[in-house]
């Protein structure tokens, strides 16, 4: 049997490092539910069981995220990556006006390809020509003369830049791709006409995506589309217009359920992140260049750390030598290399310090 003593600190990605108390409580509860006398994996999505824990979890995120009467919340299945699709199909077909996109990074220019496909589209500002190493300051930022929505991503996973305050432009809907930060500090969901992540980040695990939309922008959603593409749907059925992902359901109840009671909330969550992020960044900026970083200082992600080494090969003795000592998924998106350390909520502070001095033994003994 696993024992707390076998496990790695996990800096993948995702899916990622879940908090050990949610591993505890799953592993607990795995056989029977208290009370129900079958596993979370064997009941139904009709049951009083699940009634419970889809209500608590709907509970917890609205009120995680400040959740009023103006928008709604929903769950459903596809990752993000289907929200590139319904995104455009619910807000831009048939509307006169265009898609518009900050395209910051790997996951931006996904979502822009796929809007592509549905309408008209606007790049408002694209960071290729600098390798998505920044943000753009708020002058370099174009909208299209009849902007349908502004889509953004809030925390680029690959490229490992992260905004710190979302642009907004009056009249027009803010659609942000939340991914690979959220719940990972308080936002002030006024701002935003949607708000989606996938939960494998920094919630949950994979099967479970979060949508919160504003209710006005519902209005939209054409008949003519499919049902299962529709956000009304999602809303007129309460997240079950099909059998949604039971366990991963209860799962992202249980990570809302640490960050509230456990944690104390997103504003001590946000803290915790800062100051793990500030040690690895410290380690990087103190490497006299063995260590860059991709990010230019005023852009970097608190959730993903994007570094290289002086040679590929430096980078895979790295990431051999950090697995070794228990330091493990370091090695960087397969379209950029280098060095990516995922620090996502549920990474203790004893890894980020265990890494911290991995890098500074490594440079002493390579550089």
């Amino acid at each position: 049997m696993a024992r707390v003593a076998d496990r790695v600190f996990n800096f993948s990605a995702g899916p990622a490092v879940l908090p050990l108390p949610v591993l505890e409580k799953a592993q607990d509860e795995l056989l029977s539910l208290p009370g129900v006398g079958a596993s979370v994996l064997e009941i139904s999505h009709r049951s009083k069981a699940f009634d419970k824990i889809l209500e608590n979890t709907l509970s917890n995120l609205k009120s995680l995220l400040g959740v009023g009467e103006d928008h709604e919340v929903v769950l459903l299945q596809g990752g993000a990556s289907l929200q590139f699709s319904m995104v455009p199909m619910n807000f831009l077909a048939g509307h006169s006006g265009e898609a518009n996109y900050i395209v910051t990074g790997t996951w931006g220019k996904s979502g822009l390809k796929e809007a592509s496909r549905i309408g008209n589209s606007h790049v408002a500002w694209d960071g290729a020509e600098n390798g998505y190493d920044r943000l753009p300051v708020a002058e370099e930022i174009t909208l299209s003369k009849n902007p349908a929505y502004l889509h953004v991503t809030s925390n680029e996973t690959i490229q490992g830049v992260q905004w710190q305050a979302l642009p907004t432009f009056q009249n027009v809907p803010l659609i942000c791709d939340a991914s690979s930060d959220f719940l990972s500090r308080p936002v002030d969901i006024s701002n935003y006409g949607m708000l989606y992540a996938c939960a494998q980040k920094n919630a949950g695990i994979a099967g479970v995506t979060v949508a919160v939309v504003r209710r006005d922008l519902l209005s939209r959603s054409q008949e003519e589309l499919p049902s299962m593409l529709n956000y009304q749907t999602f809303v007129e059925k309460g997240s079950r217009p099909n059998t949604p992902p039971v366990f991963a359901v209860y799962i992202l109840g249980l990570v809302c359920e640490w960050i509230l009671k456990d944690v104390g909330g997103l504003e001590h969550i946000a803290a915790r992140n800062a100051t793990k992020a500030s040690k690895v960044y410290g380690v990087i900026d103190s490497s006299e260049g063995f260590f860059r970083g991709h990010s230019s200082p005023a852009s970097r992600s608190i959730m993903n750390v994007t570094f290289r080494l002086p040679s590929e090969e430096l980078e895979a003795a790295f990431v051999k030598n950090a697995a070794a000592e228990g330091l493990s998924d370091l090695k960087g998106h397969r379209s950029v290399g280098g060095i990516r350390a995922s620090i996502y909520n549920a990474m203790p502070e004893e890894g980020v310090d265990a890494l911290c001095q991995f890098m500074s033994d490594f440079k002493s003994s390579h550089g």
